[in-house]
C-alpha cells in the first residue's frame, strides 16, 4: 500500500484520491464513521475518536493520524480498550503518520487517518 500526495483533506492511496477520513484495517480502507462520535463535539471542541466507531482492534500497533494541525482528540475510553487489548497507540500528525504508514508492516499496524484539522 503506498501513501502519497497527502494535502489538507485529501490523500492519495494506491493511486486513489480519499476525501474523507479513513480507517485502514489489514491493508484494506475503509472510511471512518465519525458520525457516531458527534455528539461529543461540544466537549472536545472536536469529533473525538471514540469506542462507537469502527476502530481496527487486530493489531499490535494502531496508528492515529490526527490531522494537520493536530486537532482530532482521542477519548480516553479508546486510550483505555487499547492498553486492555495490548495495542499500541502510536498519535501523530497527519503528514508524519503518512511517512510511518509507507515504512511499517501493514499487518501488524492498522491506521485512523483524520485528513483535514
Amino acid at each position: 500500500m503506498k501513501f502519497a500526495n497527502y494535502s489538507f483533506g485529501q490523500i492519495e492511496i494506491d493511486g486513489n484520491i480519499y476525501k474523507e477520513d479513513l480507517v485502514i484495517n489489514k491493508g484494506k480502507i475503509q472510511r471512518r464513521n465519525k458520525e457516531v462520535s458527534e455528539p461529543l463535539k461540544e466537549e472536545y471542541g472536536h469529533t473525538p475518536l471514540t469506542l462507537a466507531e469502527n476502530i481496527p482492534w487486530d493489531c499490535q500497533t494502531l496508528i492515529v493520524a490526527t490531522g494537520e494541525g493536530n486537532a482530532l482528540p482521542i477519548a480516553d475510553e479508546v486510550r483505555i480498550r487499547a492498553g486492555a487489548l495490548g495495542v499500541k497507540i502510536k498519535e501523530m500528525r497527519t503528514p508524519d503518520a503518512i511517512l510511518v504508514l509507507n515504512m511499517v508492516n501493514l499487518e501488524d499496524t492498522n491506521a485512523i487517518i483524520h485528513l483535514t484539522c
